[in-house]
């Protein structure tokens, strides 16, 4: 059995250790570089989990390479809409970003996020303001987001932006991880739970066939969400 790994493009040793005693080959997606306007995305970094572990990848038990970046097709942008107005996936999604590190740190600059400079005071004072529970319900969808975008850098707006950002960033990356299951008709595993917990509610909300592990990187135990009774074939939802 194959697995995808998800929801970043490179894994702790630890676990991939753990993983490669499960599965026979691990996929790996390279790092999501989203567009969401001419203008404005993310920009990808280079390294693959190959560049770390050669060996792996020439024997085939990692591979590599499956793309996820540029502008979002129509399937996205609705799979994305409908996480956002799910208030189940939002609540999960507030309380990993207010109490996860290892989530934030998978949306803002890790490198900041625990250092004394001004920019680093600057997202943590950011984060500050993302902690308020009222950002539960505000309406975002993606084009507010796309409209948001034009004044992400002023202080009324800045906020919101940036919330929406990284709510609309992990959504796609989990509707990626989907369609990338279905393409190779492999599992879903993952070392962080929040993301589990989301991904199994987007499954389960849209009847979308998946068997979505969460790898607890703490003792390597396997938790395990066997979602749908589709096959991969019939899920029409995958975003």
């Amino acid at each position: 059995m194959n697995a995808v790994f998800y929801p970043f493009h490179l894994c702790q040793e630890s676990t991939l250790h753990h993983l490669l005693q499960l599965y026979e080959s691990l996929h790996f997606r390279d790092f999501m570089a989203l567009q969401l306007t001419p203008l404005v995305g993310t920009t990808a970094f280079p390294d693959r989990m190959g560049d770390y572990y050669p060996e792996l990848l020439r024997t085939g038990r990692i591979i590599q390479g499956h793309q996820v970046s540029g502008p979002m097709n129509g399937e996205m942008i609705k799979g994305i809409d409908r996480d956002l107005a799910d208030t189940q996936w939002r609540s999960i999604f507030h309380e990993a970003l207010v109490h996860d590190y290892r989530f934030q740190r998978g949306l803002f600059d890790k490198s900041k996020l625990r250092s004394t400079t001004q920019e680093a005071s600057e997202i943590k004072s950011l984060l500050s303001t993302l902690a308020e529970t009222e950002w539960i319900n505000y309406g975002f969808q993606v084009d507010t987001i796309k409209t948001l975008s034009r004044s992400a850098h002023s202080p009324q707006d800045g906020p919101t932006f940036e919330y929406g950002w990284a709510l609309l960033k992990t959504s796609a990356s989990l509707l990626y991880t989907i369609q990338l299951c279905h393409t190779l008709d492999s599992v879903a595993v993952t070392d962080s739970r929040a993301h589990h917990q989301l991904l199994t509610q987007t499954c389960r909300r849209d009847s979308v066939y998946l068997r979505n592990v969460y790898l607890d990187p703490k003792d390597g135990k396997e938790h395990i969400a066997s979602l749908g009774d589709m096959s991969p074939k019939d899920s029409g939802r995958a975003g």
